[in-house]
């Protein structure tokens, strides 16, 4: 358990440090993964029509309700690794 929570603050850091910017769907998968990965699943109230970007978080976010932190830090972690960080 130890081991995956180190691994998981590695990946943060190495997505930090990513050569490029990612596109918008892979900023939303990482978003998604870390908020699971690290709160669970998705609370709170949905944000507004208008608020764009809050929204396609908080979707991308709630796509992920059930998976149990540990597997979205797995996830997380190996996506970060396929973006080549």
């Amino acid at each position: 358990m130890a081991d995956l929570e180190h691994r998981f603050e590695q990946a943060q850091r190495d997505v930090q440090a990513l050569p490029e910017r990612p596109d918008n769907e892979t900023l939303l998968r990482l978003y998604a993964l870390y908020k699971q990965g690290s709160e669970g699943d998705v609370s709170g109230t949905k944000p507004g029509f208008f608020d764009f970007v809050g929204t396609a978080k908080y979707e991308a976010w709630a796509k992920l309700a059930g998976t149990a932190p540990d597997e979205a830090k797995k996830k997380y972690v190996d996506f970060v690794k396929k973006l080549g960080a």
